[in-house]
């Protein structure tokens, strides 16, 4: 997995997600209020762990939120440890 991950928003299933090799990861979020979002599940499959691909995600995810001045709720155990590692 040399290439770079290409990460799709569904704004309409309120999830980020990418597929490698067939297999789909995702970040989930839904809308609490109009100024903030919880992002309250990370799913990545088995044979995709370990690559980066949940960062990935959760970049993309984050970086959506901030461009549209959205406050994150990380609900999500992972989003919520990546937020600590990556406080910008």
């Amino acid at each position: 997995m040399s290439e770079p991950i290409e990460v799709e928003h569904n704004a309409q299933k309120q999830c980020f997600s990418t597929t490698v090799d067939g297999y789909q990861a995702v970040l989930e979020y839904r809308a609490l209020d109009e100024h903030t979002l919880d992002f309250y599940h990370t799913f990545v499959p088995n044979e995709m762990r370990g690559k980066g691909v949940a960062a990935v995600l959760a970049k993309a995810g984050l970086a959506y939120a901030k461009e549209q001045n959205y406050t994150v709720v990380p609900s999500c155990s992972y989003i919520a440890t990546y937020l600590q590692r990556h406080p910008q």
